[in-house]
């Protein structure tokens, strides 16, 4: 009787811990323009204007990056959905992350990682979402 109260017990732990998890990541909300350029403005003022820190900080902000697992495909493809290309955007992010990782240097890996993410197609798609603040003034 004890150890099915306890499976009980367990079982009801595990599906609060889920239910906190999908609430929290149904807060995060899609980035504007706007928002990024007011974030990148407090970042470059923490991180004294260098490049790395700064992106580190601005991707943390967005709740696009966690300083375990770099940053979130899911969640920068979703930015980008009006491509059509989620699936694709999501490998080349992933393969980045996982190619630059390096938990001791984490401001690099954040860099690099967008660097490696950037250079093709998605560079484009970036300037173009950072554009759009240009358009609303």
């Amino acid at each position: 009787m004890n150890h099915l109260r306890l499976e009980i017990i367990c079982w009801s732990c595990l599906l609060i811990a889920m239910a906190a998890s999908t609430e929290a990541a149904s807060v995060w909300k899609l980035p504007t323009a706007q928002m990024v350029y007011e974030d990148l403005e407090k970042c470059r003022q923490e991180s004294l204007e260098e490049d790395a820190p700064t992106l580190r900080c601005l991707v943390k902000k967005m709740g696009l990056w966690t300083d375990e697992s770099g940053y979130n495909a899911r969640r920068i493809a979703k930015i980008f959905a009006g491509h059509n290309q989620m699936e694709e955007l999501m490998l080349v992010v992933e393969h980045c992350n996982r190619m630059e990782q390096d938990t001791s240097h984490l401001d690099d890996w954040a860099f690099l990682a967008y660097r490696c993410a950037t250079s093709g197609q998605f560079g484009h798609w970036v300037k173009d979402f950072m554009s759009q603040k240009e358009v609303e003034r």
